[in-house]
């Protein structure tokens, strides 16, 4: 054989291999390789459904969480046309949350059920919001959700749907969803795709969705969609890692993290991958920011424009991640939530049964990021545990306010320590964050309403930062220490400290300063609670039945004032708020401020000598973070 034989042998040998690596390679360029055919292809796919079904036959709990969907699927039946609501804009955002909310309901209780009832209901509102003008493309928030609803309405629906309606819903997904969506992956428009926070994952999710819902008929446009979708989301998916926080606050996690788990289990069902979106330092880890956030009372840590004193909610989301991942904890940490509270559609598509195991957690967790989060506890398994949650970061974080080292306490299954959150998103200039921005005149938003130490009565710097310098965390203590020297002016050192002493049942907040010059330094708290000032140093907090003692430790002398939390409309009232003041007045260089929270409980209350911060225990958070598995 000559070798030009041996060649040609050769060549035809490896043209099989060279095709499998051609067809990988066409893969990896095409973001609709290996679509699935037909409908429904969307997360609920009728293998989905069927298994589903087939588990609920001897799962009472699944049989509950189906119940609660239907009964919501009734109570919509009646509701109301959906209507276009403009020109506020915000308003219509509450209209495509609304049509996501019954259409996902009504269409999962006439699959689940066959009833034509759900279909009609369903039916009436996507006809509706289809003859819209619009969706509002000026805030694109609302044109993404209405993007998400109809689209899965369209794709659960598609067997029961005659060609003219088909039609109809196609032309409302191209048309108001993804053809004003490649006007801003084009640079045509300007909008979300260069934002860093939860506009971005919302945005690109949602025409991700609708883009996959019309892949078939509208190929080319669905392929620009999800590409500049993933070529977008990296600028706020980042913000997961390394720990999985968000640095909006734990509603907008919420907000963010559930179109994350739409479009990643859309992208999982139709393409049978997803394209990397999940692949994102943190994000595996992200479930347990909320269950690690909520204190005993079950309320958050309400930082940035999140609800005041807000409590745990169903988040579907959770179940999600908890079966991408394989961390049935978080399954667990939702159906508990829900025992009390009511199952949405899609703790039915992605339900997961409880694991039936006790899981370990950790009583306290450090979450590093552009906004870094602390929190530390007596326990789990007591209601009236204490517990104590610190933040830092930086101040032009999207939706954040002038309060970085702020902290919330819950201790006797109360709140005593409150972040009032946000005020009204329509207040004039809420969004002006620069420096002079009126969104630091309204008192939610600055520094005087948060629980943090300010110098003359002055706020925070708009542009500070602050970051965990030591995390300590061992059976008897946790423990944070958060440097706030960028924070404030005039001050060559600032830094906050919170230990939770777990064996003596208290929790000390410790401030420290080098300040240069002569100021006025004011520690500051809101609380619910009705305050009454004690000699020595020390006020007693009551509320519901209940007493929370707070005294001065350093400096010797001092004495708490009170002053009012209430304003006047249009900002928000705080009706019922009150503020434990602590003021050294005309004080220079290096100033130590220690309080003791101690719960009233009978007990002797805990002896605490104070030491100077450095000589806490603990280590840099690098390996802290070892600590927190």
């Amino acid at each position: 054989m000559t070798s030009e034989q041996l060649v040609a042998v050769a060549v035809l040998l490896l043209l099989p291999a060279l095709a499998g690596l051609a067809a990988e390679a066409e893969a990896e360029r095409d973001v609709l390789a290996g679509l699935r055919p037909g409908h429904p292809r969307l997360m609920l796919t009728d293998q989905r459904l069927a298994t589903l079904k087939a588990q609920e036959r001897d799962d009472a709990l699944l049989q509950r969480y189906v119940r609660d969907v239907l009964g919501e699927a009734d109570r919509s039946l009646d509701a109301p046309v959906l209507r276009h609501e403009l020109p506020d804009g915000i308003r219509l955002l509450s209209v495509s949350r609304e049509c996501l909310r019954r259409v996902s309901t009504q269409a999962l209780a006439y699959r689940w059920t066959g009833e034509s009832r759900y279909l009609e209901a369903a039916l009436r509102d996507l006809r509706a919001v289809c003859a819209f003008e619009d969706w509002n493309p000026a805030h694109f928030l609302d044109t993404a959700e209405m993007t998400t609803a109809v689209a899965l309405g369209y794709d659960w629906l598609y067997a029961a749907l005659d060609e003219p309606t088909r039609a109809v819903l196609r032309e409302g997904i191209l048309r108001l969803g993804l053809e004003p969506g490649l006007e801003r992956y084009r640079g045509e428009k300007p909008g979300f795709p260069g934002m860093e926070n939860n506009w971005n994952q919302v945005c690109n999710f949602g025409l991700t969705i609708g883009a996959l819902a019309v892949a078939d008929t509208d190929a080319a446009v669905a392929r620009e969609v999800i590409g500049g979708a993933i070529a977008s989301l990296p600028i706020a998916m980042r913000h997961y890692a390394p720990h999985g926080a968000w640095m909006e606050g734990p509603g907008y996690w919420n907000y963010a993290t559930s179109y994350v788990s739409y479009g990643l289990s859309a992208l999982d069902t139709a393409l049978g991958r997803d394209l990397g979106a999940s692949d994102y330092p943190g994000l595996s880890e992200s479930g347990y920011f909320p269950v690690y956030g909520a204190g005993p009372t079950g309320r958050y840590l309400s930082y940035a424009d999140a609800g005041m004193m807000s409590r745990c909610h169903p988040q579907a989301c959770l179940l999600y991640l908890a079966g991408k991942f394989g961390h049935p904890d978080l399954a667990d940490a939702e159906h508990e939530v829900l025992r009390d509270q009511k199952a949405g559609a899609f703790h039915v598509v992605w339900y997961q049964p409880p694991s039936g195991q006790v899981w370990p957690r950790d009583l306290d967790r450090y979450f590093a990021g552009p906004v870094e989060v602390a929190l530390l506890r007596s326990a789990w398994d007591d209601p009236e545990a204490l517990w104590v949650g610190v933040k830092a970061g930086y101040n032009q974080v999207p939706h954040g306010h002038l309060d970085l080292g702020n902290f919330e306490l819950d201790a006797l299954g109360l709140r005593w320590a409150v972040d009032l959150g946000a005020d009204n998103y329509n207040l004039p200039g809420y969004w002006n964050s620069g420096e002079g921005g009126q969104r630091w005149s309204y008192y939610r938003l600055n520094s005087q309403s948060h629980n943090v130490c300010t110098l003359d009565g002055r706020d925070q710097e708009v542009r500070g930062s602050s970051r965990v310098t030591r995390w300590h965390t061992s059976p008897d203590t946790g423990a944070v220490i958060v440097d706030l020297t960028g924070a404030y002016a005039e001050v060559a050192r600032a830094a906050r400290g919170v230990r939770l002493m777990r064996a003596g049942g208290a929790i000390l907040i410790q401030d420290e300063f080098t300040l240069t010059g002569t100021h006025d330094l004011t520690w500051g708290m809101t609380t619910a609670a009705e305050i009454t000032l004690e000699a020595e140093g020390s006020a007693l907090l009551t509320q519901g039945g209940k007493q929370l003692r707070v005294r001065i430790l350093e400096p010797t002398g001092a004495s708490f004032t009170v002053g009012s939390a209430e304003r006047r409309p249009p900002e928000a009232e705080n009706r019922g708020f009150q503020r434990l003041l602590l003021t050294l007045g005309d004080v220079t260089g290096d100033q130590r401020l220690a309080l003791l929270f101690v719960p009233v409980t009978g007990q002797p209350e805990p002896q605490v000598t104070v030491e100077p911060l450095a000589a806490w225990p603990g280590s840099g958070p690098a390996e802290g973070e070892d600590t927190a598995q």
